[in-house]
């Protein structure tokens, strides 16, 4: 399994309600992902968010990672900072 975890960390309100409106379609695409098994992503702050991803291996991992840059997310959240760590686990 692929684990991903961190936050999202906003610059300024500009940023943070960019998130706020593209969040719940990204979540929804998400969850609905072949081999997704756990992605949430919740507020940790007024400009930073917790997320937390589980993907049952490399290949499901790297077709969401593909698709979350090619979609309105990926676009909207262009440019937002980003402390992951993403690690192997089982």
């Amino acid at each position: 399994m692929i684990e991903l975890t961190g936050r999202l960390l906003c610059a300024d309100a500009a940023e943070a309600e960019r998130v706020r409106q593209a969040l719940p379609a990204h979540v929804a695409l998400t969850r609905a992902e072949p081999g997704c098994l756990s992605f949430e992503v919740e507020p940790d702050g007024p400009l930073t968010w917790r997320v937390a991803e589980l993907f049952t291996d490399s290949d499901a991992f790297e077709a969401h990672q593909k698709r979350m840059r090619e979609s309105d997310w990926g676009r909207a959240t262009e440019g937002i900072k980003r402390d992951y760590e993403i690690r192997k686990t089982g």
